[in-house]
């Protein structure tokens, strides 16, 4: 599974260039926020060169903008997925599958009405990861930065990937470059949640994401020991030496665990 999504500027063709080598699991171009609007079009010819050749999600503008119109056109064909902003609607999602049949979309859920939409968009064919934008939905919802006031927001993002049938949803950026404690922090924090995966805007956060988002050997242990004694209990209940109780839903959390440290 996906731990990191790493940001890049679209018109800054170092940096297009740079990403992929920079250790991230996947990587996003971006076509909105980070390229001012005088660089729209250079940023569409980089990003359409670089995910003609090498796998890269995009992320475009507004839907139903002129701008995102033309940034389905560039890298509709070739972008591995593309990445929808400030998802507020089911029809948000079509308007871009009406366009790119086919191709995977991450819906970021950015925003107050987003977020009570968040089961409709995720039932949405087409609609193939959630996503938080925690910056753009903090300011929608005039809310304080920490865990806390995010917290039912996520857990409801949660509940409606998981009652579609996706996979976890993604975890938002998190801003701040020089404070691994506080990034550890918030990813542990959206994992236990139930999201898997976050996005970076900086190499250097990478690392702190990954170890949050890679099992530890401990805990691929526990899950071998227990899907072990629960083939040896033909399935049935029982109770392990150090007094875990194992049943069916505690031997398909460990065998979901080890899944997931094998996919890739």
């Amino acid at each position: 599974m996906t731990r990191s999504y790493l940001f890049a500027p679209g018109h800054n063709r170092k940096l297009v260039n740079k990403v992929f080598t920079a250790g991230a699991d996947a990587v996003i171009l971006d076509l909105e926020d980070a390229v001012p609007t005088q660089h729209k079009a250079d940023a569409r010819r980089i990003v359409a060169a670089a995910t003609a050749t090498t796998p890269a999600w995009v992320r475009v503008n507004a839907v139903r903008s002129t701008d995102c119109e033309s940034d389905l056109d560039a890298v509709g064909a070739t972008a591995a997925g593309i990445r929808i902003p400030k998802v507020e609607d089911p029809t948000d999602v079509e308007w871009v599958t009406q366009r790119c049949p086919d191709v995977p979309l991450i819906c970021a859920i950015e925003t107050a009405r987003g977020v009570l939409a968040a089961a409709d968009i995720a039932r949405t064919p087409g609609c193939t990861y959630l996503a938080m934008g925690g910056v753009d939905l903090r300011r929608d919802l005039r809310v304080a930065d920490g865990a806390a006031p995010l917290q039912h927001a996520r857990s409801h993002i949660v509940l409606a990937a998981r009652a579609a049938g996706l996979p976890p949803p993604i975890d938002s950026v998190f801003a701040q470059l020089d404070d691994d404690a506080a990034l550890t922090a918030e990813a542990e924090h959206s994992r236990d949640l139930g999201f898997f995966g976050k996005s970076a805007i900086h190499p250097a956060q990478l690392p702190a994401i990954h170890r949050v988002f890679t099992p530890s050997p401990d805990q691929l242990d526990w899950a071998r020991r227990v899907l072990l004694a629960f083939e040896e209990a033909g399935h049935a209940a029982l109770r392990m030496p150090d007094g875990e109780f194992i049943d069916a839903p505690v031997a398909a959390r460990a065998t979901d665990l080890l899944r997931g440290a094998t996919s890739g």
